[in-house]
């Protein structure tokens, strides 16, 4: 079983200044899968992807000795929609509420008032995100450490999203960051929609569904070529990636223009019929 290179390993979230960062001080965990099989897999099914692979670092991954998925959760409601820096602060006062520097329990979450939330800096927002959080844990909805481990990830997107405030990005990270598995694509991830338009030339982000379909000749362990579209963004550089646009919209045309077009259609099909 091939083993992860542990490192601190930061990416962002798509629609705000939100840090996902993993310190770990626990020794290397083993991969749920063949790493030397994921990497040949990928290099015999795309060419772009093998040069990428040759190029630069070997695949490592965070597998922290994770806390619960509650925990992780209640991290990520900090995080949302502020710089990393800010929601550090937070987080450490959040922790200040509970015992042994952790997180109050979903039960004490319930207790605590709003104002003592607010107090700490969360918004009105956050709180009732982080009561549900609370709530369905207790009723079982978000799952153990150990439960989660035997669950899905259709299984544990369906369940984590239920839960306020919390998207399939924030779960998506999940899987990769805390669980390593081998076969997730965060299709709305900026730093792999930026890897890929690097990796294959491109001058625009794809679209989420473009990434998806692309994606097919990744599977099973679409996770380690998303692990390599990140890696592709940080060799690119900030000038590089500057120059990335968005995905391209294809412009309607207007409505009239359109009517015209089905009445000029409409016309030619008469003339032919009276020829």
């Amino acid at each position: 079983m091939s083993k992860a290179i542990l490192s601190v390993w930061t990416t962002w979230y798509p629609e705000a200044d939100f840090h996902w960062r993993l310190t770990v001080t626990s020794p290397a965990l083993a991969l749920s899968f063949d790493l030397a099989a994921a990497t040949r897999h990928l290099a015999a099914s795309d060419e772009r992807l093998a040069r990428l692979i040759e190029e630069t670092l070997p695949f490592q991954l965070d597998i922290a000795g994770a806390p619960s998925p509650y925990e992780v959760l209640i991290e990520s409601i900090t995080h949302q929609s502020i710089s990393g820096k800010a929601a550090a602060t937070i987080f450490a006062r959040i922790k200040a509420l509970g015992a042994n520097d952790r997180a109050p329990t979903p039960q004490e979450m319930l207790k605590l008032p709003k104002r003592a939330l607010r107090k700490v800096g969360l918004s009105g927002a956050k709180i009732l995100a982080m009561k549900d959080l609370a709530k369905k844990t207790i009723e079982g909805i978000v799952p153990s450490l150990e439960e989660a481990e035997k669950l899905s990830d259709e299984e544990l997107v369906e369940r984590l999203v239920s839960v306020r405030g919390i998207g399939a990005w924030t779960v998506e990270m999940f899987l990769i960051f805390r669980l390593g598995r081998p076969d997730v694509l965060p299709i709305h991830d900026l730093g792999v929609k930026k890897g890929w338009a690097v990796t294959y030339g491109k001058r625009h982000m794809p679209k989420p569904k473009e990434l998806l379909a692309f994606g097919e000749r990744w599977r099973p362990y679409r996770t380690v070529a998303s692990w390599y579209m990140w890696r592709a963004c940080q060799r690119a550089g900030n000038a590089a990636l500057r120059k990335i646009g968005p995905a391209k919209v294809r412009k309607r045309r207007p409505a009239n223009a359109i009517r015209r077009k089905r009445k000029l259609s409409a016309a030619k099909r008469i003339a032919v019929k009276r020829n």
